[in-house]
């Protein structure tokens, strides 16, 4: 399917020169009576971010992604192993292919794998994630609700900085987009 460059939008994936990319941002800009497109890009295959114009009146081929939703089973050898609920097939990420999204990948959860003609190109994650708090220091009694924030490490290795009556060993949600504390999870 081909795409005029004013379709695009943050989430739509494309096909650029033999490359999968992901639309992070998009602006529409008119310079000295031309229009133009500026973009940043995510190359699904490499991680890498580039920023590119296009001229209003260009197309650009849609990549048609598969979404699968498949279990994480371990982490080994510097690699994340997943396996597909219904076929039982097995793929793989390194640890830098996944980047930051490996903070939030637990064993056993179910995670969105991103397929471009059976290549495993991407993972999607939830907006949020309930991590268990491995360590933090000790909160002290008469913390409140409002006030400070300690650092946390949570059970992926993450550390955020959760307020300080939250103790280790508790459950907490985490926005995946930022990495922050959202709330205690009861």
């Amino acid at each position: 399917m081909v795409l005029s460059v004013t379709e695009l939008r943050p989430g739509v994936t494309v096909e650029i020169d033999g490359n999968i990319f992901r639309v992070l941002e998009y602006k529409h800009i008119k310079v000295a009576q031309q229009a133009c497109v500026k973009s940043k890009l995510k190359n699904l295959r490499t991680g890498a971010i580039i920023d590119k114009s296009f001229k209003v009146s260009e197309k650009i081929e849609k990549a048609h992604i598969e979404r699968k939703q498949m279990q994480f089973l371990y982490k080994g050898e510097g690699e994340y192993h997943f396996m597909d609920q219904q076929t039982f097939e097995q793929t793989a990420f390194t640890e830098e292919k996944l980047g930051d999204s490996a903070n939030y990948i637990k064993e056993g959860s179910t995670i969105t794998v991103l397929f471009y003609e059976e290549e495993a190109i991407d993972v999607e994650l939830p907006t949020s994630v309930e991590l268990k708090i491995a360590e933090t220091v000790p909160g002290i009694r008469g913390d409140t609700v409002s006030g400070g924030s300690k650092p946390a490490t949570l059970e992926t290795g993450l550390v955020v900085q959760v307020p300080l009556f939250i103790d280790a060993g508790e459950v907490i949600k985490v926005d995946t987009r930022t990495g922050e504390y959202i709330e205690r999870v009861k």
